[in-house]
């Protein structure tokens, strides 16, 4: 009777995952086409670059980042506490993107600690609540961390809306002198097209001209923080991918990676290294 049940909870575990991944894969096509469409729109020359199997493979990887992020979900449910004591170099606090928990940032979590930032903390920021809640949310952190570590200053590391969030507070907020620097990831600077589809309050703060947008791109970026925007030519989300750059910061392009594999990817993590480095 209990291998039968096992059987039963594994075959529905089995079929739950492989709908997931067909839902995903349908969404990541779509993602790419209507991105793709967008660059050709904009330079009919882009049509010549068309390359079937790395399409296919930048295709396959985000499916199986975007799987993974589902699969470490749980992870992001577990309390977020971290030891009262200093750091060897200045704290960084992670900022994940819509719809996701802080368990995605963990692959990049681990990746910083391994290069000698020991203090390397991500936190959750709810779909459901608005920018200024959440921001508020940023703060506190902000504040328990340095607290916790006696820093006087620590970094900020948002990918997709996590960078937006991250601004928001130090242009915003009069966080500045409490950030050493502010590295977003595919960060939707001046937008993404995509945004309509993200049907949420959050999803329409991400639209380009939006007023969340525009207050912020209206405002300089504090002298006193390193920015850095880190975004790939091939995101599948931010559309246009030049609206992930940021003027006024040090703009650093990848290629061959999609929005949800920069989380996964070594490469990026490498450029936070070297970004955070020369803070």
């Amino acid at each position: 009777m209990l291998a039968t049940i096992s059987i039963l909870v594994m075959l529905s575990v089995a079929a739950v995952l492989v709908l997931a991944a067909g839902v995903l894969a349908l969404s990541v096509v779509l993602s790419f086409g209507i991105a793709w469409y967008d660059r050709i729109h904009a330079d009919p020359a882009v049509a010549a670059e068309r390359n079937y199997g790395f399409a296919a493979r930048l295709m396959l990887a985000e499916v199986v980042c975007l799987l993974a992020t589902l699969l470490l979900r749980p992870l992001g449910w577990l309390p977020a506490g971290f030891a009262a004591k200093p750091a060897r170099r200045p704290p960084v606090i992670l900022l994940h993107g819509l719809f996701q928990n802080r368990s995605c940032l963990l692959p990049l979590q681990w990746r910083l600690r391994a290069a000698g930032f020991d203090r390397v903390v991500s936190v959750n920021t709810p779909a459901w609540l608005d920018f200024d809640t959440l921001t508020g949310r940023v703060r506190r952190t902000v504040d328990q961390v340095r607290s916790a570590t006696g820093a006087r200053q620590v970094h900020l590391v948002g990918h997709s809306m996590g960078g937006i969030l991250a601004r928001n507070f130090i242009q915003q907020q009069e966080g500045a002198s409490l950030i050493a620097s502010c590295i977003t990831l595919g960060a939707p600077h001046r937008g993404s097209k995509l945004a309509p589809f993200a049907v949420s309050r959050l999803g329409r703060s991400l639209l380009p001209g939006s007023p969340l947008l525009t207050r912020l791109n209206a405002a300089p970026l504090p002298a006193g923080v390193g920015f850095t925007a880190i975004y790939s030519r091939h995101d599948n989300i931010i559309v246009p991918m030049e609206n992930a750059r940021l003027d006024g910061a040090a703009n650093r392009e990848l290629s061959g990676i999609g929005h949800t594999a920069m989380l996964f990817s070594k490469q990026v993590a490498n450029e936070v290294v070297k970004a955070l480095q020369d803070r």
